[in-house]
């Protein structure tokens, strides 16, 4: 099972950004997920909730989060996967993926407090939440790939 990261630490600090220099091949660290497509590539510092109980919490409570940051949802197989945003504070973007690493959909801007069902399909493996608007301004969307570890044990489109 995945290391549990509870905090932000210094790595919340380096903000994404599309004028970054590129990424070196095959570099993958559990506190970080890597998105790139046609727009460029950023990155972004998450802490990883892999067990029902930690998937269950999210993000909720938390009155903000580093520009820089997100929590990355691993499921331990693809599956159907809705989100909501009960007890949610802050407004977030939230980046449905499949077990390779492909970006299937993305919600732009879920409300925070709204209890409506958000559907991000039926082969959900993972699932990115950050700062609502970031998605659109990076370029994030369906066919955007994802450099993590969790996607190691499949046919990763950009693989570690």
């Amino acid at each position: 099972m995945l290391r549990r990261l509870r905090h932000w630490g210094l790595a919340a600090a380096v903000c994404s950004s599309l004028a970054a220099p590129a990424l070196a091949g095959g570099d993958c660290q559990l506190g970080r997920a890597d998105l790139r497509g046609s727009w460029g590539q950023t990155g972004f510092s998450v802490e990883i909730a892999d067990d029902e109980q930690e998937r269950a919490k999210g993000l909720m409570f938390r009155e903000s989060m580093p520009r820089g940051a997100g929590m990355l949802f691993v499921y331990d197989r693809p599956q159907p996967a809705a989100f909501w945003m009960k007890n949610t504070l802050i407004p977030l973007d939230i980046i449905f993926l499949d077990e390779n690493g492909l970006v299937t959909s993305v919600h732009e801007n879920a409300i925070p407090g709204d209890l409506s069902p958000i559907p991000g399909g039926d082969e959900v493996f993972a699932v990115l939440e950050i700062n609502g608007g970031l998605a659109r301004r990076y370029g994030i969307a369906a066919g955007t790939q994802m450099r993590h570890q969790i996607f190691s044990a499949s046919s990763a489109v950009w693989p570690c």
